[in-house]
């Protein structure tokens, strides 16, 4: 699919994918739905507008490359890998079953498109950062981006590996908090607070740029001014909604993981078609 500009068309796409991951988390009856919802408007403005890609390219080419540090959000990369052309869209309805390309966590094995398999959490930065070196060592002028989870960076993991982007000079790391508030167990605040945040991926050596995660101006503007940050790593940090979209997911930590019953997908279905009017 060609890549555009246009906010109008861009918000189209994410919400038609956004009916995507509903539909084939309903049929999965097994899932994710919050954060796929709160990290699909980023996911969009990559993969159809500012990331160098497509089907068929391999790690050896001069391609970006997407990692997703919380992978249990798999399908909302599922949903952009179909529309972008990876694998046809049929395998959507496929999610979770044994012998789908589509597994619960994305599987670099099995699924076209995605490069790195994830789903530990906190490792998606490290694995990027190994990437990022090895492409300035070929002097290649790709880039890497890591999307984590705000929960996600309670993991001691993450520091070590933010660490590391900055002492590296790693200018091609792009990392990409998704911070809509909530982890499994309820708000991160009360959890484990994450506060700080902006200071302290700053005080590791980072740029921040701080954004509304679903402001798509914003994300494009944000992913504009990442390409000119030279000599140190840049962090994205997002201000998202879990369950963006979907009124009655939206900032419930339930819908972390529980899937759309029957009647909850009708209500989705009429939600989401009406925003897309």
């Amino acid at each position: 699919m060609s890549k555009t500009n246009d906010i109008e068309e861009l918000t189209r796409i994410a919400n038609e994918l956004r009916i995507d991951i509903i539909e084939m988390l309903h049929k999965s009856g097994s899932g994710h739905p919050g954060g796929s919802l709160s990290a699909i408007d980023i996911l969009t403005a990559l993969y159809f507008s500012r990331m160098s890609h497509s089907p068929g390219s391999t790690n050896d080419s001069d391609h970006d490359i997407f990692i997703l540090s919380k992978g249990h959000a798999a399908p909302a990369v599922y949903a952009a890998l179909a529309k972008s052309g990876y694998f046809d869209k049929s395998h959507l309805g496929t999610l979770r079953q044994i012998d789908s390309i589509l597994s619960g966590h994305p599987y670099s094995q099995s699924t076209p498109g995605i490069e790195v398999t994830t789903g530990s959490l906190g490792q998606g930065l490290s694995m990027a950062n190994g990437i990022a070196i090895a492409r300035k060592l070929d002097r290649r002028s790709s880039r890497v981006f890591c999307m984590m989870g705000d929960g996600e960076i309670q993991e001691g993991q993450i520091w070590e590996a933010a660490m590391t982007s900055a002492h590296y000079k790693l200018d091609n790391v792009v990392g990409i908090l998704d911070n809509n508030g909530l982890q499994i167990d309820g708000f991160c605040h009360d959890i484990m607070s994450l506060e700080p945040i902006g200071d302290k991926w700053r005080a590791f050596g980072w740029e921040v740029i701080e954004i509304n995660g679903h402001d798509m101006s914003q994300i494009l503007d944000s992913l504009d001014e990442a390409l000119t940050i030279k000599y140190k790593p840049t962090l994205i940090w997002a201000h998202t909604v879990k369950g963006k979209g979907v009124s009655f997911m939206e900032n419930v930590a339930k819908y972390h993981g529980t899937t759309p019953t029957d009647e909850e997908l009708q209500r989705a279905l009429l939600e989401l078609t009406a925003s897309g009017n």
